[in-house]
């Protein structure tokens, strides 16, 4: 049974010593995921999310990202939906998943509420990843046709994140992600709205990961066949799901140390055109003014979710390739202040878009999901013809972002929300993670982050 042997390699990693590039690689995720909350905690649903569970709110030893006090389980939920908010959170390609929103905002949440060390809460977010990415290699790629993996695969995340923090012997961590299967969902068709319902896929798959794991510590058994049972999670929601890729490299292969960091504010997968534009934009010193037109060719399965040449709305814009492309192209850049009004309606970046042809690649849709490439194409009205082809994105493993680019990215991102001297306390503190006695971060603007007792 599929969750035996997955149970097997949990326990182990509660009193494993854990290779020190794998602590190095969760810490990063740790920065990661603040740099993508503290600004997504500004903004709606987190800030709606805070009214809605009120009841929740200022009791509880968990803290929301502005240092409210809440329940384990409002934490993981305001602060998983916070997290996916503003698109800059982490990607496991080869299973097309964050894991930091779901996985992370329920270890957190977990490691505050049990007073658990910086060394359990790291142990806790570890095995959340290494469980969660290898059942969505599993399932892929065809569970990626209607269901949003954030939301469904990050559900036995951060089950077997909290179940590793709250100590749960081998029975109960296999009834924590037996009972979590039946709560995986997240539809696809809310990428395609102005609704807010996409960031709420990673709070729900937090929040049901929290409740799972709480319930299997007090005895509540869920099937230990979810996975692959004969209506079970995978033949439900995948086609010929190859469970061996579920248990293949446990505790060898660790799969957060391949973690694709964002380098742009928007969704993934128009990272390689966005990167191929850029560097042909640099090479050759243009400007939008240059371009006559842009033909983009991409994998099917991420263009079937981006291409929109005339979305309505920041959340449409980060899922259009167009938008984001000609937004690059016209401004350098795709952070976050390309999703402000005035960019919005810049006649600029408007205009170049009408210039941009999007096609599906029959070669590049083959390697999909572990490759993300573009072919990009740019004529020039002088009468250029400049093409390149970009075979992974910034950020992903081949082409990592630097611990100093990820301090970057952080502090750019931390520093409007908390203020510079918090921002920079907050990081240092986040690399001694391992090394704390606890992690309950204050990350109010006024007090600044808290001098913690060490280990």
């Amino acid at each position: 049974m599929l969750l035996e042997q997955i149970a097997d390699y949990a326990i182990k990693e509660q009193t494993s010593k854990l290779p020190d590039d794998v602590i190095h690689h969760a810490k990063r995720a740790v920065i990661d995921w603040y740099a993508a909350l503290l600004p997504g905690s500004r903004v709606a649903p987190a800030t709606l999310l805070e009214q809605a569970f009120a009841e929740d709110l200022d009791r509880g030893s968990a803290r929301l990202a502005s240092g409210r006090h809440a329940t384990l389980r409002a934490a993981a939920l305001i602060n998983g939906a916070a997290s996916h908010s503003v698109e800059f959170d982490d990607i496991y390609r080869d299973a097309g998943y964050h894991p930091g929103s779901p996985v992370i905002s329920a270890a957190l949440a977990a490691a505050q509420a049990t007073g658990a060390s910086g060394e359990k809460f790291l142990r806790g977010v570890i095995v959340g990843y290494e469980v969660s990415t290898r059942i969505g290699e599993a399932v892929m790629p065809s569970h990626y046709r209607y269901w949003h993996t954030t939301g469904t695969v990050g559900c036995f995340g951060a089950a077997a994140a909290v179940a590793t923090i709250l100590g749960c012997n081998r029975q109960q961590f296999m009834h924590a992600l037996a009972t979590v299967g039946t709560f995986a969902a997240g539809l696809q068709q809310a990428f395609r709205s102005q609704a807010m319902t996409k960031p709420l896929h990673g709070g729900h798959a937090a929040d049901a990961g929290a409740m799972s794991a709480m319930a299997a510590a007090k005895g509540v058994t869920g099937a230990l066949d979810i996975l692959e049972g004969e209506v079970g999670f995978g033949a439900a929601m995948s086609v010929n799901p190859d469970w061996s890729k579920a248990t293949r490299g446990l505790g060898k292969d660790y799969h957060i140390n391949h973690m694709t960091f964002k380098n742009h504010g928007c969704c993934g997968h128009t990272f390689p055109s966005i990167d191929g534009v850029l560097e042909l934009k640099q090479k050759h010193n243009l400007t939008h003014k240059d371009i006559k037109k842009i033909r983009l060719a991409s994998y099917k399965a991420g263009l079937d979710i981006i291409d929109n040449a005339t979305p309505e709305g920041e959340y449409q814009a980060k899922f259009s390739i167009q938008y984001t492309v000609a937004h690059a192209l016209v401004h350098g850049s795709v952070r976050l202040n390309a999703f402000l009004p005035d960019r919005m309606n810049d006649p600029d970046v408007r205009a170049l878009m009408t210039r941009i042809e999007v096609v599906a690649d029959p070669e590049l849709s083959k390697g999909y999901p572990t490759q993300r490439a573009a072919q990009v194409e740019i004529e020039t009205y002088d009468g250029r013809n400049l093409s390149h082809f970009q075979p992974t994105r910034k950020g992903d493993p081949e082409m990592p972002l630097t611990d100093e680019e990820l301090n970057d990215k952080f502090l750019e991102l931390a520093t409007p929300v908390i203020g510079a001297g918090a921002a920079r306390a907050l990081l240092e503190q986040l690399w001694r993670t391992d090394k704390l006695a606890n992690v309950d971060y204050e990350t109010s603007p006024q007090k600044g982050p808290r001098v913690l007792a060490s280990v």
